[in-house]
């Protein structure tokens, strides 16, 4: 007798004085996890199905639905966790990668919250930005050497620059990986917010054209999508060489996600995979790097900004000053959880370091090269609330770029399947029954709500510091104090302790 040995994650519990067996959860799960009965006439639950989205306890009329862990237990083994078990009985019966989507939900450590903002007192007096003007607006590219100014008046012919009313951008994700209504939804609360969204490596669907001045562009390796008139169209354009979920692979649509739309914008056959190769076929080196960068500036008369986006890793500083001095406008780095519609589990788990180490080292070691004006830096990866924004620009970034966060107002509810296709809530999918449960003017409006309730938070934090421009904070590692940390991690991030 052959017997499977995966159990379920998730338990799903049904009230059966509540439940009046409408079968609403029946139409909502894209993962069949409940079913009709037909015998018995009442819905029952196949919990192995379940990948705990919420979709059916949410749209359940008469809250009867709840999900939770799966009551197994394993002999208790500090090295032979129930994670490691379960993985050695799929991987068994597959034979195939473990996958995983979103960042790594490993219990690393989040500097984030290991760093505490500093405030102003007596000496310095907080400033009230309901009542005092805060600047939040912030200029990405390239900076002179210096300026010339003559009769008071600016001479210097500044490099092209990204305008952005707030300090935070929609990270890159592509049509592909998720929905037409996500990427609109994204494209409407950037043009809303005064800010940019990335097109991620899937080209730019023909709809999306009208949204170009709020657009940033990517080529990455698959040259996905990838023509004059797309280069065009965007604001800036960013060459992506790594990214943080996946440090050192490609990428990979399957081809059960390229429908007609995509196979257009990406400009592949319908139906075909879409595999990203891991290096760039025409870059083994900086100068390549180089050529690349120079290329696209050529292409589109020096008008646009190009950014470099590289995934946090052990020799980061290094490879950013090498990015700099390729002629880089913008050095985009993606911190190792930063999320993904799919990767190998193992190499999301344990590939890339932490964002804010990444930053703090990078930032650092341009300064010290004194060519920290010459880029600007964008951190991507991890970024959950304005405090890390407001913490990140300390330790010397730019901007932020948001993906999961933003996901997550449209409605994800991180179960980290966006690889199956079959995401409930729209976003991570493009079968058209679910991404029409996106409505793309509802999710932009909440999408450009938590950039609005995110930039109130970095105004009132800033004004407790005694700043009124975003600017004053940028690499002001003096507003910070860290808590719990060992010395070596004080030293990179270079701040001091909390009562020093």
């Amino acid at each position: 007798m052959n017997i499977d040995f995966r159990t379920p994650e998730y338990s799903i519990h049904r009230d059966g004085v509540r439940c009046t067996n409408c079968r609403i959860c029946v139409h909502q799960c894209a993962n069949e996890a409940h079913i009709w009965d037909e015998k018995q006439k009442k819905v029952l639950a196949d919990d192995i199905k379940c990948v705990n989205c919420h979709r059916c306890v949410l749209t359940c009329p008469t809250r009867a639905l709840s999900i939770g862990s799966y009551p197994l237990e394993f002999k208790p083994n500090a090295h032979w966790t129930p994670h490691y078990i379960t993985s050695i009985f799929k991987q068994a019966s597959s034979g195939a990668m473990l996958l995983a989507g979103m960042g790594t939900d490993k219990p690393y450590p989040v500097y984030w919250d290991h760093l505490l903002i500093n405030a102003s007192q007596v000496t310095n007096p907080s400033i009230d930005p309901l009542r005092e003007p805060m600047e939040l607006k912030t200029f990405l590219g390239r900076k002179p050497d210096s300026l010339k100014i003559e009769n008071g008046k600016l001479t210097e012919k500044m490099p092209p620059q990204l305008e952005l009313e707030t300090p935070i951008m929609f990270a890159a994700m592509s049509f592909g990986a998720i929905s037409l209504n996500a990427m609109t939804s994204l494209a409407i609360a950037a043009e809303k917010m005064g800010t940019f969204y990335n097109t991620g490596e899937g080209g730019l669907h023909s709809s999306l054209y009208k949204y170009g001045k709020n657009t940033i562009v990517q080529v990455a390796s698959g040259r996905f999508g990838v023509h004059t008139d797309y280069l065009w169209a965007g604001s800036a354009i960013e060459i992506k060489i790594g990214q943080g979920a996946k440090p050192g692979i490609g990428g990979h649509l399957p081809g059960e996600k390229v429908g007609l739309d995509v196979s257009l914008t990406r400009m592949i056959p319908e139906g075909s995979d879409a595999i990203s190769p891991a290096p760039h076929h025409d870059i083994y080196s900086i100068e390549d790097l180089r050529q690349l960068i120079y290329s696209l500036k050529e292409a589109t008369d020096y008008s646009k900004p190009v950014a470099v986006k590289i995934a946090a890793v052990h020799n980061i500083a290094a490879i950013a000053s090498g990015a700099a001095r390729a002629g880089a406008d913008i050095i985009v780095i993606d911190g190792f959880r930063g999320g993904t519609g799919a990767a190998p589990l193992r190499t999301r788990d344990n590939v890339g370091i932490p964002i804010e180490l990444a930053l703090a080292a990078v930032d650092s070691r341009l300064r010290s090269e004194s060519i920290r004006h010459q880029v600007s830096l964008v951190v991507a990866g991890s970024i959950r609330c304005s405090s890390d924004v407001i913490k990140a620009i300390a330790i010397g970034a730019d901007a932020c770029y948001i993906g999961s966060a933003a996901l997550m107002a449209l409605g994800c509810h991180m179960c980290q399947k966006c690889y199956t296709g079959k995401c409930n809530w729209g976003i991570a999918t493009q079968n058209p029954n679910l991404t029409k449960r996106l409505d793309p003017v509802a999710g932009a409006e909440r999408a450009a709500n938590l950039l609005k309730a995110w930039s109130h938070e970095i105004k009132e934090m800033l004004g407790g510091m005694g700043i009124n421009a975003l600017e004053s904070l940028r690499g002001n590692r003096l507003m910070l104090r860290g808590i719990g940390l060992t010395e070596k991690e004080l030293s990179i991030l270079g701040v001091k302790h909390a009562g020093e």
